[in-house]
This record gives C-alpha cells, sequence and structure tokens, in this order.
C-alpha cells in the first residue's frame, strides 16, 4: 500500500498540470451532483395562512369631487299615502326636522307584533331557567329512584310466586318429560327450551334476589340505578321463561286434542305473562325517565343558551321593525331651505323626490359602476378623503342615490351624494375626494385572505394539508409538500379586497393555502452555498 501512495505522489510530481485539471474536474462533478441532489427548485411550493377570527369591513369605493351644487333631492325609503305634511316651499328646517309622514299602519302592527313576540320569548326563557334550575332538576331526579327503588321492590312482590308457578308448571304429570316424549320430537323440543330458560330465569332471579336484599331505599342513586336495571334485565329474562311455557303448553293441548286438560296451566301463564309484562313497563319507564332528569342536567345549559338566543333574535326583530317605523316619517337630513317642494296631503309616495333642500352642508359627489351601486343603500356610512389635504378624513352617510344611470361607452355610471358629518374650512369645492362606503361589518368571524379561496363546480373551497409542512431551509419561497392537498368545501360570507369569510368548514388556526409556487417560478432569497 505505502509502494502504490509512493508512485501516485510520483506520478503527480511528474504530471502537475496534468493532476490539477483531474482535481478541478473532480471538484465540478462532485459540486455538479451535490447541487442535483440537494437542489428542491424543481418542487411545488405552497405559501400558508392560518384561519383568523377577527372583523371584516365590507365597502364599496368610488372617487369624484366636492360638490358645487349643495342641494339634495329628499326620497322616502319607504312607499305609501302621505298623511301629513308639516313643510312649505322657502321654509328654512333643522337637522332631523320631521318633514311628512307616510302610512305607517302596517309598520305600527309589525312593531306591536314583535314586541308580544319578544315579551312571549322572554317569559319562556324565565319558565325554562326555573325548570332547570338545580333544585327542580335534582328534584325530579331524586323522585325518579324512589319510584324506581318502589317498582323493584313491587317487582320483588310478584317475582318469586312467577318463578316457583313456573317450576311447578313444569314438574305437571301432563306436562312432563315423559309426557313430552309420548308427544313426539316437536313437544320435546318445546320442552326442552322452556326448561333451559326456566333454569336461566331462576340462576338470574336468585342472584338479583341477594343484590336487591343489600340494598335499601336509601342506599347510594348509583346502587338504586343498578337494581333497577338488573331488575329489568332479570325480569326479561323470567318474561322470555314465561313465553315458552307457554308455547309448551299450546303445543301439548293441540297435539293431544284434551284442551281442557291444559286450561288450568293456561290460565296460570297468562297471569304470569300479564304480571311480567306490567314490571317489565314499569321498570323501562324507570330506566328511561332517570336516563332523561341525567341528560337534563347536560341539556339544560343548551336549552337556555338556545332560549337566550331566541330572545336576542327577537329584540333584533324589534328593532327592526322600529327602525323600519322610523322610516314612515321623512325628516331633514340637515339644516336648509326647502326649495322645492313634490308632495302634498293625500299622494302616494314614488321612487321620485318629494322634495329639494339647499344647504351650506358640504357634498362629495362620486361615480359609482352598476355593480357597486347595488351594493349601497341610503344612510350608509362613508369615509372620505382628498388629494389635496392628505391628513384630512371626514365621515359622512350618503344622502342620495340615482335611480338612472348614465351611459358613456357602453359603461353604466351612478351618481352618489354624500353628505359631511363636520365641516372643514380647508376642503373647497370641486376638490377631488375618494369615498370608502361601508356595506356590512360583521365581528368575531372566521376570514382568511380572498388568494386561499378558490372554486369548483361544488362550490368554494380551500386547499389544506393533513399535516404541518415543514419550513424550508434552502432559502427559497415557500414550503415544500411532495403530497398534494385537501380540498375542502366552504361556506363564504362577506369580502373585502383582501379578506373573505368563513361560515363553515375550517376552524380557526387551521393552516390553509394561500398561494401556490410552481416550479420555474421560484425566486431564491440568497446565493445557495455548497460545502466546495
Amino acid at each position: 500500500m505505502k509502494d502504490y501512495l509512493n508512485k501516485i505522489k510520483v506520478y503527480i510530481v511528474g504530471h502537475k498540470i496534468l493532476s490539477i485539471i483531474i482535481a478541478i474536474l473532480v471538484i465540478l462533478i462532485v459540486r455538479y451532483v451535490y447541487q442535483k441532489v440537494t437542489n428542491t427548485a424543481g418542487d411545488t411550493r405552497y405559501i400558508t395562512t392560518k384561519v383568523q377570527k377577527g372583523t371584516i369591513i365590507a365597502s364599496v369605493t368610488g372617487t369624484g369631487q366636492v360638490s358645487v351644487s349643495s342641494q339634495i333631492d329628499i326620497k322616502p325609503k319607504v312607499y305609501g299615502q302621505i298623511t301629513w305634511v308639516g313643510i312649505s316651499a322657502g321654509q328654512k328646517v333643522n337637522h332631523g326636522q320631521a318633514l311628512l309622514s307616510i302610512d305607517s299602519r302596517d309598520a305600527e302592527k309589525a312593531v306591536r307584533d314583535a314586541q308580544v313576540s319578544l315579551e312571549s320569548a322572554k317569559i319562556s326563557l324565565e319558565k325554562l331557567k326555573i325548570q332547570n334550575s338545580n333544585d327542580n332538576l335534582n328534584a325530579d331526579l331524586i323522585k325518579a329512584y324512589d319510584d324506581g327503588f318502589t317498582s323493584v321492590s313491587n317487582a320483588f312482590l310478584d317475582l318469586p310466586s312467577v318463578v316457583t308457578g313456573l317450576e311447578d308448571t313444569l314438574g305437571l304429570s301432563n306436562l312432563s318429560d315423559n309426557s313430552a316424549r309420548m308427544s313426539g320430537s316437536i313437544a320435546q323440543d318445546y320442552r326442552k327450551t322452556a326448561e333451559e330458560t326456566y333454569y336461566k330465569a331462576q340462576s338470574a332471579f336468585e342472584k338479583n334476589r341477594i343484590d336487591y336484599r343489600s340494598i335499601s331505599n336509601i342506599s347510594s342513586k348509583q346502587d338504586i340505578e343498578k337494581i333497577i336495571i338488573e331488575t329489568y334485565e332479570t325480569t326479561k329474562i323470567i318474561s322470555d321463561a314465561v313465553k315458552n311455557s307457554v308455547n309448551f303448553v299450546d303445543y301439548m293441548a293441540e297435539d293431544t286434542g284434551r284442551t281442557s286438560d291444559f286450561a288450568s296451566s293456561k290460565n296460570t301463564l297468562s297471569t304470569y305473562t300479564n304480571t311480567t309484562n306490567t314490571h317489565l313497563s314499569n321498570l323501562l319507564s324507570i330506566k328511561t325517565s332517570i336516563k332523561n332528569y341525567k341528560d337534563a342536567f347536560i341539556n339544560s345549559d343548551f336549552d337556555i343558551q338556545a332560549s337566550e338566543l331566541s330572545v336576542k333574535q327577537k329584540e333584533n326583530a324589534l328593532q327592526d321593525a322600529k327602525d323600519k317605523l322610523a322610516d314612515y316619517t321623512v325628516r331633514a337630513p340637515f339644516s336648509g331651505v326647502i326649495s322645492v317642494l313634490n308632495a302634498k296631503l293625500g299622494d302616494n309616495t314614488s321612487s321620485g323626490s318629494i322634495a329639494t333642500i339647499i344647504t351650506s352642508h358640504q357634498l362629495a359627489e362620486i361615480s359609482l359602476n352598476e355593480v357597486d351601486v347595488a351594493k349601497i343603500k341610503l344612510a350608509e356610512k362613508a369615509t372620505l378623503t382628498f388629494d389635496a389635504i392628505p391628513d384630512l378624513s371626514i365621515s359622512g352617510k350618503v344622502e342620495e342615490i340615482d335611480s338612472v344611470g348614465k351611459i358613456d361607452q357602453g359603461v353604466v355610471t351612478y351618481n352618489v351624494k354624500i353628505s359631511f358629518d363636520t365641516q372643514d374650512m380647508r376642503v373647497k369645492p370641486s376638490m377631488s375626494v375618494s369615498a370608502s362606503i361601508v356595506t356590512d361589518t360583521k365581528t368575531d368571524i372566521l376570514f382568511v385572505p380572498n388568494s386561499a379561496v378558490k372554486s369548483n363546480n361544488k362550490g368554494n373551497y380551500v386547499e389544506i394539508f393533513d399535516a404541518p409542512l415543514v419550513k424550508s431551509t434552502d432559502g427559497l419561497a415557500g414550503k415544500i409538500s411532495k403530497v398534494i392537498p385537501n380540498k375542502i368545501q366552504v361556506e363564504i360570507g362577506i369580502s373585502n379586497d383582501s379578506q373573505t369569510e368563513i361560515i363553515s368548514g375550517v376552524k380557526e388556526g387551521d393552516d390553509v393555502i394561500s398561494r401556490t409556487i410552481l416550479p420555474g417560478v421560484v425566486k431564491t432569497k440568497a446565493p445557495s452555498k455548497s460545502p466546495f
């Protein structure tokens, strides 16, 4: 070996250039193989995000100018006959002043009905709280145990005579083994079945009686419930033995043709049948009652929560009815002068304006497309920002929505006027303004990024892996998985520019895929390193 190494050393010294070239080639080959083995740039990568709980605010945005005109057309939110007019053209009015009233009898009835419904729900809740109080539930359960012990005691007044009577019946000469053999194999089979079930019943009864004698009505609930169940099962076995004896007696009477010889046995067994059935019914009823009363402790909280939720729903319904009733009185959106009055007593309101108000109150006039304008309603809140005053944000509300749009090169737009809640002297007519109109707000809901929600012919879904992905250590974006993610169908709710509400299908904290990076588009964060 030493000679071999010396030869290599001599060769390298004699061929320095060739040896250096070979060494460089070896290093390059090893580096190439290493990069091929460790490179993961060709794998599909996934960026995940967790399902979060919080608030989503859905809004519609538009741009326009601060209006030069300071007038607004007042339009009613509901339709009906005008029953009162409290203004005239040229009259000054204050913010919130009643201008006219519309026939509200149906709306008033809806409020009364909602109030009655709410009171009924509150009464039901109070009754349920009383019924499901611990004192009442405990009292019901204690009574069930007392009744159960009484039913067991009653059973043991009758069961001994039934068990003894069955033995006596099977010992009668006309029902003996010899009589059964004389009648044939079928009679023997009937007797064998009756005899076997009798011995089973006798064994169960003796054990049951020993257990019964060891407890009293002041024993623990567990012991009383145990003896109730045991007595019920024993009575079932005895009832089965009685039934098989009845079958045997009936067959012998039919086979021998001497029905009168078996009449007494039939009457006795009929009494035993009624006795066991009565005790079975009583014991089963007690078993069921105890289970129901025990379950009542578990279900009572859910029942009360459901009833409380019903009250909350009725409160919301009442508030909705009151809000609807308020719409039947048209009020001034701000202080000003009534320049035009288009309504009089007895008229029926329509979608047009009933009056025009002139004011020094500033307005923003923005333009929305036909999709966005369908999402907004009068009186919805808005936030206004101004290009010329970057640090200024003013709240406002929607005061007017064009009922007829304008068409320009096939695109339909609608003008929307938004009043300012506060005035700022820096805001001038014709200034550019951006408005964000809040159309819906939901709190304490689950949501994910919009990119995480996908759709197929079954509806909407998100993608989830069965196990969390391991964070990549190669400096590339995303995490690698050789397993295809699961498609989980979800029900979605409201959404905004970045987030979508998830109503069902996932839970808070679940990792969902928000982006999939296909091979060939992975960007490195830093140059890859090798040990060479």
